[in-house]
Parts: structure tokens; C-alpha cells; sequence
């Protein structure tokens, strides 16, 4: 059964994956506030919490014309690029947090009994340097759905950024798999699963670290 207008399957589609991806976050958006607002209607929510979804919509799409149009490839320049628009304009947030810079800090306060605790600021660079090959099949290819996988847990591992990082990840995903072609259009449902099972993913995250140079370890301890 062929669609009467792909166009607008494609067009509700990416919103509703913007508006879970999101929720993760704590935003309050939903999609009949985020369409309010692109037509330029007063949504009943914060108007930072639909700016947000708005500005993952606009930073998928840019990651999208950047790898489509052969100027940019998928790597960390392109990440930082992505996470920038993400983040432009979010409100409250640390100084910096809205640039695509790499953390120098610490990714935030660690309780005595966090479950996980983010690589430190010392081995983002070597680390994110690490999984920029492996998106390029350095040394070895890796099956495409174990790569977008993997690279999505060693992201979230890493944590390369002050904020955003979560949204970045599952775009990262999206963004890979349609580098390589998987996907001719970015229709990657994932955030629902993720939200309804965030428990359980932050369990299977908890057991992945960063070890020697950033290459992903799982099974061993999160801690840095």
C-alpha cells in the first residue's frame, strides 16, 4: 500500500520522535504544542520547553543536509555542529553549554551512589577521536546495526558535552544510518522505547565504560 503524501507521513513522523526525544529531558512539549508553535500559535506550555523540540528538528534536518550535500561527513565536527543548533537558545543552562565545545569539566555533581558516572573531562577529546574512526569502519568495518549501537552506548559513555548529550546520541543513530544509507529517510522510532524503558537503559548504559583510550568496555565499572 503505497502512501497518498509521504511527504506528510515523513513531516509528523520526525516531530513525534522530537517531542519523546525530548520528554527524556524533562521538557513538557507535546506534539499539538510543538504544531502550534510552528504556526506561529501560543502553545499551553513553557515556550522554552517547545523551542527545544524545535531546535532537534532543526538540528536533525541540518545534520542531514550536511552529510547529503558531501560537505560534511558524519564525524565530531559535524556532532558539535548538530549539538550547537540543538542547544541554541536553551534556557538556564551552564556557561558555555550552549556552544558545541567539548566539556573541560566534569559532566555535573556525582552522588555518593550514582549509577553512572561520565568519563573525565582528560579523555573526552582521545576518547571521542576514538569513536570518530569507528564511525569510519577504522581499523575494521562493524555490521551497521551493531555500529549504530555501539556508537550510540560509547557516546552516551563518554559524554562529551556539558548538556544536550542524550539527544545528541539518538541522533547520532539517525544520522549514521542514513549516512550509510540504511535509511533513505530518518524514520527511527527509537525514543519511545527508550522512554518507556529508561530504566532498564540506564542499567545496560551503567555497564559500559570508556576504557584505554575511550574504547568501550562493557561489563566493567562506570566509574572514571
Amino acid at each position: 500500500m503505497l502512501l497518498p503524501d509521504p511527504g506528510q507521513f515523513l513531516y509528523s513522523y520526525i516531530r513525534k520522535e522530537a517531542v519523546l526525544s525530548s520528554q527524556i529531558e524533562g521538557t513538557q512539549s507535546s506534539l499539538s504544542y510543538l504544531l502550534l508553535f510552528e504556526n506561529e500559535q501560543a502553545p499551553g506550555v513553557p515556550l522554552d520547553d517547545v523551542e527545544e523540540t524545535s531546535n532537534y528538528i532543526a538540528a536533525m534536518s541540518h545534520g542531514l543536509e550536511r552529510i547529503e550535500s558531501g560537505k560534511l561527513p558524519l564525524g565530531n565536527r559535524l556532532l558539535r555542529e548538530v549539538r550547537k543548533l540543538l542547544m541554541s537558545g536553551a534556557p538556564g543552562r551552564r556557561p558555555r553549554a550552549s556552544s558545541g565545545a567539548a566539556r573541560t569539566g566534569s559532566a555535573g555533581p556525582v552522588r555518593g551512589n550514582a549509577r553512572f558516572v561520565p568519563a573525565p573531562a582528560t579523555e573526552v577529546v582521545p576518547a571521542m577521536s576514538d569513536l570518530e574512526q569507528f564511525l569510519h569502519d577504522e581499523p575494521e568495518p562493524t555490521p551497521i546495526l551493531i555500529k549504530a549501537a555501539l556508537a550510540h552506548a560509547q557516546f552516551e559513555t563518554i559524554h562529551p558535552f556539558l548538556d544536550g548529550n542524550g539527544r545528541v546520541g539518538r541522533l547520532l543513530m539517525t544520522l549514521l544510518l542514513c549516512s550509510e544509507r540504511v535509511l533513505k529517510e530518518p524514520l527511527l522510532y527509537l525514543s519511545l522505547y527508550f522512554k518507556q524503558n529508561r530504566d532498564a537503559t540506564a542499567t545496560t548504559s551503567s555497564g559500559c565504560a570508556p576504557t584505554a583510550r575511550g574504547r568501550t568496555g562493557c561489563g566493567s565499572s562506570s566509574r572514571a
